[in-house]
């Protein structure tokens, strides 16, 4: 006899690992997006980007059950988000000297 026209039988249950969506330790690592964010906005554009990327991909790789990618992307944002901030802070350091400078000899000679 043949299975033509049969139901298929339905698929197996997903293994367990506590409640569903929340994965092994019931809560996603911080994803850093505020702080991000506000590194993107005040310090350095381009590197604040890829800061908010890796931010926003942590809390979709968790709901997706890639926890070891999310607990990446997670550690990614909080290094990016540092370096925008040093780089920012560097770039300012560099910077206010030369306006000072600049204001300074354009106010004497006016």
């Amino acid at each position: 006899m043949s299975d033509y026209g049969q139901t298929p039988p339905p698929p197996p249950p997903p293994p367990a690992q506590g409640m569903p969506g929340q994965g092994p330790a019931g809560a996603p690592p911080k994803n850093y997006l505020v702080q991000s964010i506000l590194a993107c906005i005040l310090c350095c554009v381009p590197l604040g980007i890829v800061a908010i990327v890796f931010a926003s991909q942590v809390n979709s790789k968790w709901q997706a059950g890639d926890y070891a990618g999310s607990q990446q992307a997670s550690q990614r944002a909080k290094t990016w988000t540092i370096v925008t901030v040093v780089v920012g802070i560097i770039a300012i350091a560099i910077a206010v000297p030369f306006q000072l400078n600049a204001a300074k000899n354009g106010m004497a000679t006016n």
